[in-house]
This record gives structure tokens, C-alpha cells and sequence, in this order.
């Protein structure tokens, strides 16, 4: 089978990461994977959820929007008709994701958000913020280390996601929207740099698929995680 932009079945889009992308953020990243584009940005505020309130601890979190043409078709901004269940359930996801790398208690009393916000989507977008979103992160803790706010770094090891699926009876990694849209099994893995998983959203879209064609799209996934987290690694060494 052909993909439409050339790739071999295990092939990555091209990734890149522009780190440092806005002026005022503590952390930020613009990650372009093929098509899809999301800024990611970190901010740091002196305070955390009631829950946590005396406690010590920290919290991170994410939200996630879609702007109105990121995609084909104008799509109302979500103030207008408040968060859908896609969004609230992209953006936990997310924050579960970050915090699983980060020593909450570390952190003391603090929160970061990392605002989402897909400016232009070509399938992917989930996974890609997930991985813009680390960067962002890894350079929100890196801000309060530089102004002496947290003795040591914070990140236990890196993060990233990609998705893979099953299209014309083939396993393709890092789908785009054309073949996102007519696959037959649609998965997103989040995996650590460790070879841990944080999360594993599979659905069969038409017939159920076998452990076996399972374990090959996990072994494909994992692949391409650990080439993403190079490319995450060699990012954050630069300077900015």
C-alpha cells in the first residue's frame, strides 16, 4: 500500500520542535509533526487545587482547544458552546501523561498548566501535544531551577506519544487525516523513556484485531517513541 505522502509503514512525519516559541511563557513549543501544528505553553502559578491545599505537593495540568480553521472547515470556538467530551477527555489525558515524569512533591505548592492549542491539524494532534507539551514543561522546571525555586530537576525520565493504525489491512505508524479516517484500528500510545507505558487508547473501528497484530502495533509505536524522544533530547541540549 502507498500512503499518500510517500512514507514507508513505519516511517515518522517529519518532527520538528521549536523550542522557546513565545516571548512570556515560562516554557514553550511549537511542534510541527508533518501537517499538524501545536503550540504548546507552561505557566507557573503559586497555587494548587483545594485538594492539595497543605499538602506539600504540586500539580501539573493541561487544556487542549483546536482553533477554528485548524482544520478544512470553521469549527465554533468551544466558549460558545462550552468543552465537548473529545477536548476535556484529550486534555486529561495530557496532564496524566506529564505527570507521570514529574516529582509532584519536588515541586512544592505550585501548578503549571500547559495551554494546548492545535493551530493547524492533520491527525495526530493528541499525541503530538503530548510531545510539545514535554518541552515546554522540561523548560517551565528549568526556569525555577535558573531562580533558584527548586534545587534539583524535577523530570524522572522523558514522554512522548504517536499514534499507529491499521489501514487496507496494513499497520501504519503516525497516521494523518486522510488515513486516520478510514482506518480500521486506531491506537495512541503514550510511552516513557524508560520503554513504560502511560497510557494505551486502542479501538477497532470495523472487526476486532488479534493480540498479535496488537503486539506488532505496540512494537511499532514503541519505535517510533524512541526516535521522537532523540529528537526531544536533542532539542532541550541546545541553548536557547
Amino acid at each position: 500500500m502507498a500512503r499518500p505522502d510517500g512514507r514507508k509503514p513505519e516511517e515518522l512525519r517529519p518532527l520538528r520542535l521549536h523550542r522557546g516559541y513565545l516571548k512570556y511563557a515560562e516554557g514553550s513549543c511549537l511542534i510541527e509533526l508533518g501537517n499538524t501544528r501545536v503550540l504548546c505553553a507552561a505557566s507557573i502559578e503559586d497555587r494548587v487545587p483545594s485538594f492539595l491545599k497543605g499538602s506539600g505537593s504540586g500539580w501539573v495540568t493541561a487544556e487542549y482547544n483546536m482553533l477554528p480553521r485548524a482544520c478544512i472547515q470553521r469549527t465554533p470556538r468551544e466558549r460558545e458552546r462550552g468543552a465537548g467530551g473529545r477536548t476535556q477527555e484529550i486534555q486529561r489525558l495530557i496532564g496524566r501523561s506529564l505527570r507521570s515524569v514529574v516529582d509532584m512533591e519536588g515541586l512544592g505548592e505550585r501548578t503549571i498548566t500547559v495551554d494546548c492549542d492545535v493551530i493547524q491539524g492533520d491527525g495526530g494532534t493528541r499525541t503530538a501535544s503530548i510531545t510539545g507539551a514535554y518541552v515546554a514543561l522540561a523548560d517551565a522546571l528549568g526556569w525555577l531551577r535558573e531562580r533558584g525555586l527548586i534545587g534539583r530537576s524535577l523530570l524522572t525520565e522523558a514522554v512522548a506519544a504517536i499514534s499507529v493504525g491499521v489501514v487496507m489491512g496494513i499497520e501504519l505508524l503516525d497516521l494523518n487525516y486522510e488515513e486516520d479516517s478510514q482506518a480500521a484500528v486506531d491506537m495512541n500510545v503514550v510511552m516513557t523513556e524508560s520503554g513504560k507505558f502511560v497510557e494505551v487508547q486502542g479501538t477497532a473501528e470495523h472487526a476486532p484485531f488479534t493480540e498479535q497484530r496488537l503486539a506488532r502495533m505496540l512494537h511499532m509505536a514503541q519505535r517510533g517513541i524512541e526516535a521522537i524522544i532523540e529528537v526531544q533530547r536533542e532539542c532541550l541540549a541546545t541553548p536557547l
